[in-house]
């Protein structure tokens, strides 16, 4: 299994995660018995980076995390977010970043995942009427209390990821990257390089499009918020597939699966990187966490690079 130290604040994770938010919602029908099966093993196989949110659900998300946590907390490298605000009857309330809203969103997370303690608590998405120093001096006394160990960012731009780390060191930044989405190059990696920051990708396989499971949209089940996404409409899929056919050849030829091809060139994009693939069958989080013990040639890495001149249609929501 490999190893990352996320950051230089000393967390260390393994390179590939879990991404728990399809448990609960977004992604059509779900099985408790079997998220906690999933959970389970991926504990037992060494897949101990488990990301979660208070959104998903909502709050649903957290409530099966803490089922799976007993008995087994202190093998867990446990994410968590807060800001995106919902009611329980799953409203959207805006983005939220003040002080009080921070510390009440953690302890109402640590009751549901029912541990003393979060190993990397998240800002989901910057609020535009909260100084982000209000909102990192908050997430600072959560760490001086022991109620959170590390502290991040999602989806939050330079001079954001700036001036939170300078009140209080960033762990983790949290963005959506993969071979389909890569706007992250340009300004985000060579920032949190700089600064020492580590990176965690979410959706590294496109929501599933490139490892191949989506083919159309009759894939998808009702239900499925894909259906509404912009790069699942039919003219989007008829050409993003050539990205994905692109991918499967260069798997075929690695003697690899269209998703480990994907998310083996994500790891090698920066040494403190991991990445957080859902997934709700045993098989698909086997086959992603073998992705982190492999080593893509030169020459297919060039190949992978070169497919971002295929150009993804759609905005990714």
């Amino acid at each position: 299994m490999k190893e990352i130290n996320l950051g230089s604040q000393g967390l260390r994770v393994p390179a590939v995660g879990l991404g728990c938010m399809g448990m609960s919602e977004f992604y059509g029908s779900t099985s408790e018995e079997q998220n906690l099966r999933v959970l389970e093993h991926a504990a037992d196989i060494g897949c101990t980076f488990w990301d979660t949110s208070d959104m998903y659900g909502p709050y649903t998300n957290e409530i099966l995390l803490g089922k799976a946590l007993k008995g087994r907390r202190n093998k867990i490298t446990l994410a968590t977010k807060f800001g995106i605000s919902r009611g329980e009857n799953g409203s959207w309330q805006g983005i939220k970043g003040g002080a009080d809203y921070v510390k009440a969103s953690c302890e109402a997370s640590l009751k549901r995942l029912k541990t003393d303690y979060i190993d990397l608590y998240y800002q989901h998405r910057t609020d535009p009427d909260t100084p982000i120093e209000e909102t990192a001096g908050a997430m600072a006394e959560l760490v001086k209390s022991g109620k959170v160990r590390y502290i991040g960012l999602s989806e939050a731009d330079p001079g954001v990821i700036t001036r939170a780390h300078a009140v209080h060191p960033l762990t983790a930044l949290q963005t959506e990257y993969s071979l389909w989405t890569r706007d992250v190059e340009n300004e985000i990696l060579p920032l949190i390089k700089q600064l020492g920051i580590g990176y965690v990708a979410y959706s590294p396989l496109g929501r599933g499009f490139l490892s191949g499971s989506v083919r159309s949209r009759s894939d998808l089940e009702t239900g499925d918020w894909r259906l509404e996404n912009p790069r699942f409409t039919d003219e989007a899929i008829a050409h993003n597939i050539l990205l994905a056919d692109g991918i499967k050849k260069i798997a075929e030829e690695s003697g690899i699966t269209p998703a480990q091809a994907a998310l083996a060139w994500l790891l090698s994009r920066y040494d403190r990187l991991a990445v957080i693939p859902g997934t709700r069958r045993i098989e698909r989080l086997e086959e992603n966490f073998a992705s982190q013990d492999i080593v893509l040639t030169s020459a297919h890495l060039e190949q992978l690079e070169s497919l971002i001149t295929l150009r993804v249609k759609g905005e990714r929501y």
